[in-house]
């Protein structure tokens, strides 16, 4: 199987194939979890607001991956978190705890750890959350919910599939569908973008987990025709949505919000030094490669966290912002919710239900859904693939039996298999210690190595012990290891300053300044390792703090178009400035080699 996509589906998907014995690859034309798997909310959640929708299967399916979650896939890296629902008035508090007893009791046998919700009265509220206006609530209900880094969750998946079997390279972009005779699809070809070759792979079946970039991959027919893949493919709406960063000490509160809006809901949601707020849910018409926040944007979030809040917060305090896209599945016979005006609310109705489907004999796609039920997304295109195999080939893929009870491709195991860091997480916690002790480090760095890295954590402090430079904290970046870069490129395959400092330490909305001046150093660890001369290191370190500085420029633009049109431009002038420090350019080659 190639899997496309190296999203937190994708790599789900990778994990899942080869955990059945499949031979898998899995190719991502960017850095693993580079869109929308990097830029979500961070939550692991059933969905509290899809009760009042009356979805309750897809309640039920996040809750229960919610428990797997956090009791066994990856405990390291989900953590439960405590939110206020605030309530305003009298009636609400019948209406609240109905659907918040419902919640838990929906998760009920697969908890996670995850305390019951408990009614508050003003007195109780006030304690918690002194930083909320006395006059926004008469009481509120917490209720637990759970947190993630999601970038770090798609490179454990990634790491652990690569561990069972797989094949997993980043920087290699599918242009094409390999067709065949008969009509059917039997491999893709792939760009290496930082070499410029082409690759033909060939593949008994290929899953694309592209998200929203979803039916954008041509079929190329063997007499070299390509045309688009139509019939059959899911239909994909973008919904952007963007987050504020703040800092920490701005809002006193032992626990995050949840806050009810006209449109959807808004979350302020607990991280380490900061508080994250948002989101929006709103159409999102330009190219899918280059979402942006806009001022718009960030005035309404603003305006909604201060509608609560005793200390209002203005732009000043805003450190970071970050902006994603949802894939979501228009259903056939419906036109696409992106109104102008108001309707422009419509994404927020559209369902997070995930779809499978088969447009050509060997090609899955899957697509929807969120990132709580990543897994079960994995396993329904996986199975969907096999059967599809079973029913039309006379290979090894021949008589699948998905429900592992008769000969062929087992069912999926993914429901309780840990991940890299999660094995053996509990002893390494509680060695905490005597790591500290053993290794010279201080007890807080070694429990946020341990955060980020699970059991995986003394592979860290060992790079860190046997070099004095790399023992040293990054530039701006407290509690984060130079032996964390090295780490980035050995272990991670992170190929670039921004893979380091965005997605695998997170810099880029943990820093005010988005990790700038840690680019420097980070390049300098990085250059030994992949091969880079100074100058070449130099442009590297200069191309992430030109990244940074475009996010923030777009915070002044009025519309999405502006705000895109900013991160294009500033694109094109990255890379001319970088291939002028010696970057390899992406060439247009059509020579090129096979693999099987």
């Amino acid at each position: 199987m190639l899997v496309v996509g190296g999203g937190v589906v994708g790599a789900g998907t990778a994990l899942d194939a080869t955990t059945r014995g499949l031979s898998t690859a899995l190719v991502e034309a960017t850095d693993f979890a580079w869109g929308t798997s990097s830029r979500s909310s961070k939550l692991v959640h059933g969905g509290l607001r899809y009760l009042e929708m009356l979805d309750f299967p897809l309640v039920h399916e996040a809750l229960r991956e919610r428990g797997r979650l956090v009791e066994d896939i990856a405990p390291h890296l989900v953590r439960p978190v405590p939110f206020l629902y605030p309530l305003s008035k009298p009636w609400e508090r019948p209406y609240v705890g109905a659907g918040v007893a419902l919640y838990d009791g929906m998760a009920a046998g697969r908890t996670g750890h995850l305390p019951v919700h408990k009614h508050l009265g003003r007195a109780a509220v006030s304690r918690l959350a002194p930083g909320l206006k006395p006059e926004a609530y008469i009481g509120a209900i917490r209720y637990y919910d759970a947190q993630v880094d999601d970038a770090r969750l798609v490179i454990e998946l990634v790491r652990t599939a690569a561990v069972h079997g797989a094949h997993c390279a980043s920087r290699l972009e599918v242009t094409a569908y390999l067709g065949s005779e008969a009509g059917g699809i039997v491999g893709a070809e792939v760009l290496d973008r930082e070499t410029g070759e082409r690759i033909a792979v060939h593949a008994r079946r290929v899953i694309n987990a592209t998200g929203v970039w979803t039916g954008s991959i041509p079929v190329r027919h063997p007499d070299g025709r390509e045309e688009p893949v139509v019939q059959g493919m899911p239909r994909v709406t973008a919904a952007k949505g963007i987050h504020l960063v703040v800092p920490r000490d701005r809002f006193t509160s032992t626990s995050g919000l949840i806050l009810r809006t006209e449109k959807s809901v808004l979350f302020v949601i607990p991280w380490d030094r900061h508080w994250i707020i948002g989101t929006t849910d709103t159409p999102w018409r330009e190219d899918v490669d280059q979402p942006a926040a806009t001022s718009e944007d960030i005035d309404y979030v603003l305006e909604r966290a201060n509608a609560v809040l005793s200390e209002p917060l203005d732009r000043s305090d805003v450190v970071g912002v970050f902006a994603g896209l949802r894939p979501l599945v228009t259903p056939p016979g419906e036109d696409e919710p992106l109104g102008d005006t108001a309707a422009a609310a419509g994404t927020a109705k559209v369902s997070r239900e995930h779809v499978v489907a088969t447009p050509l004999p060997g090609l899955t796609v899957v697509t929807g859904g969120k990132l709580t039920t990543y897994r079960t997304m994995a396993a329904d295109a996986v199975d969907a693939a096999v059967r599809a195999a079973g029913a039309q080939d006379t290979g090894p893929l021949t008589g699948q039996d998905v429900t592992g009870s008769g000969e062929g491709v087992p069912a999926s195991c993914t429901a309780d298999l840990p991940l890299l860091g999660a094995q053996g997480w509990t002893p390494a916690w509680n060695r905490r210690l005597l790591l500290a002790v053993d290794s010279g480090l201080p007890a807080a760095v070694v429990e946020s190595l341990l955060h980020r890295y699970g059991s995986g954590a003394p592979e860290v402090i060992r790079l860190a012990v046997a070099s004095p430079e790399l023992a040293e904290e990054l530039p701006g970046l407290p509690g984060h290891l130079a032996a964390e870069a090295v780490h980035a490129v050995t272990h991670e395959g992170a190929r670039s300053v921004q893979d380091v400092l965005a997605r695998r330490i997170r810099a880029v909305f943990e820093a005010d300044d988005a990790g700038a001046a840690a680019a420097g150093t980070v390049a300098h660890l990085m250059a030994p390792l992949l091969g880079w001369d100074a100058e070449r290191a130099s442009a590297e370190a200069e191309r992430y703090r030109q990244w940074t500085l475009a996010q923030r420029a777009t915070l002044g633009a009025g519309t999405d178009a502006e705000a895109h049109a900013l991160l294009v431009e500033a694109a094109r002038d990255s890379v001319r400035d970088v291939a002028r420090g010696g970057l390899p350019e992406i060439a247009s080659s059509t020579s090129g080699r096979e693999t099987a």
